[in-house]
């Protein structure tokens, strides 16, 4: 990946930071989390500089966790259409979920340190894979919403290791090897890495302020999606008040109905180049069985287990 073309004095930092290959970037280590070239100067000229309203609400996670979901299912929580009957105005018809919510550091601040962002309406709906400690501090000192979506470890990282080798193997490259692939998520490098530190930079934060920060985990999400969302709801100020409400939202927002949605089967994502079909692939609990050998398992439930240790957090699927 290229550098972005602000400011210059990034070649310089770039040149001071940890470094580590990474499938087939170049990653950079700052204040404990891992980067590639382009999003660490957007992450820090957002941190800078973008101001955050009271209404504004912001889907944060580490890559894979669910996220796709979520980026359907919020955008059609906060607009009223989202629960009625007629289709025809639906915009995932249209857009596919990544549209419905940019992105701080993908798009929004890749090419510009302080964006006009005047265009979008009230309530302003964001993304971002950035670590609690870099948000901006408008985001942490407003009272806009955040909602954090995690997931078992062992398929965050069988969906990371699937959705990159679903890029470089379109682009003619070797797909990357699991156990590489499996040796730098334990060593905590990987994309916005380690995994298990911005999980819990976000749990720890949720437990202070549950009112400023939702904490949502993916299983909880597959197994009682009704109840989840209705949590989500109230949360964002959104409560349904009737039960055909929940249905509809969670229908239009179902990973088979999103998958097999024309907009989401052609083209692909114009600041990453995945295809928007890779977005979705199988979203099940435990399909990690199907990737890792017992040995892997052992190992990152034990990282896992050391971790988490003390934090109340726990995955044991």
């Amino acid at each position: 990946m290229e550098h972005s073309s602000f400011p210059s004095a990034f070649s310089t930092l770039f040149g001071e930071l940890p470094k580590e290959t990474w499938c087939c970037s170049d990653l950079y280590k700052w204040e404990g989390f891992w980067y590639t070239s382009s999003h660490l100067p957007a992450a820090m000229a957002a941190r800078l500089n973008f101001q955050a309203n009271d209404s504004d609400v912001f889907l944060t996670s580490s890559m894979k966790t669910g996220t796709t979901w979520l980026k359907a299912i919020i955008p059609t929580i906060m607009n009223p259409i989202g629960r009625m009957d007629d289709d025809n105005n639906d915009p995932l018809l249209k857009r596919h979920p990544n549209e419905l919510m940019p992105s701080l550091e993908v798009q929004l601040f890749k090419e510009n340190p302080n964006p006009d962002l005047s265009y979008m309406s009230s309530p302003r709906l964001f993304r971002t894979h950035i670590p609690y400690p870099m948000l901006p501090e408008s985001v942490k000192n407003s009272a806009c919403k955040i909602v954090y979506i995690t997931r078992d470890p062992k398929d965050t990282f069988g969906s990371l290791w699937h959705f990159f080798n679903s890029l470089v193997t379109t682009h003619g490259i070797d797909p990357w090897p699991m156990n590489e692939a499996f040796d730098s998520f334990c060593r905590g490098v990987h994309v916005f890495g380690p995994f298990h530190d911005h999980v819990l930079s976000y749990w720890k934060e949720s437990i202070k302020r549950p009112e400023k920060i939702l904490f949502l985990r993916y299983e909880d999400m597959r197994k009682d999606p009704k109840g989840q969302l209705r949590r989500l709801a109230c949360f964002l100020g959104r409560p349904f008040e009737k039960e055909k409400e929940v249905d509809k939202v969670l229908w239009r927002c179902s990973l088979e109905r999103l998958k097999n949605l024309e907009v989401n089967q052609h083209g692909a994502d114009p600041w990453l180049g995945f295809e928007y079909k890779f977005y979705f692939r199988r979203g099940s609990v435990g399909d990690w069985k199907n990737n890792m050998s017992n040995e892997m398992k052992e190992k990152l439930d034990h990282i896992t287990a050391m971790k988490y240790e003390g934090s109340d957090l726990g995955f044991g699927h």
